[in-house]
């Protein structure tokens, strides 16, 4: 089982189609960004519900509403989006497995099982990495390193389908 789970890179990918958002007239709903992306729709609503307690997103209902950032992309961690979807829990749950060891025939001596755990203590200093790393990369890197990939034509072409989209929606009889 992944740490990280799925719904992290599904919040990400969404997040990051709201980077250039912040200027357009509408915001696109989280149907819109699940459809875009090919990822289901029912879990995507439960992400933002979860991402707009955190106030990543702020969410507004009805034909005109629709999900924008809470925050400047500047002001959004990986870490952010890691707590809000997963929650906090540790990347490694030590078992004190040294304590069984058979040789101690069940009272283990107290060198044995003195100070932390050497696998844990590494697991430890893993986690701390990786939070670090984490919490210094934010939505505005990210979404930077995506343009640098990206064609050029990208960009205009996400905000034309996710215009489209909004404008379906608000049209009456049109479902989207």
């Amino acid at each position: 089982m992944a740490y990280i789970s799925t719904g992290v890179e599904y919040a990400l990918h969404c997040l990051l189609f709201l980077v250039d958002q912040g200027g357009t007239a509408s915001s696109p709903g989280s149907r819109d960004l699940a459809d875009l992306q090919g990822i289901p729709a029912e879990f995507t609503a439960k992400l933002f519900t979860r991402m707009q307690k955190a106030g990543l997103v702020e969410t507004s209902e009805g034909l005109r509403g629709g999900i924008r950032l809470a925050r400047k992309p500047s002001d959004i961690t990986v870490h952010d989006v890691v707590l809000a979807v997963d929650g906090e829990r540790p990347i490694f749950e030590c078992r004190e497995i040294r304590e069984n060891c058979a040789i101690f025939d069940g009272a283990p001596p107290p060198w044995a099982t003195a100070g932390v755990c050497s696998i844990h203590a590494v697991m430890i200093e893993a986690e701390r990495a990786m939070r670090e790393t984490l919490e210094k990369t934010t939505l505005a890197d990210l979404a930077r390193s995506v343009s640098r990939k990206a064609d050029k034509a990208f960009a205009g072409d996400v905000t034309t389908w996710l215009e489209e989209r909004t404008s379906a929606r608000k049209q009456p009889g049109i479902r989207s």
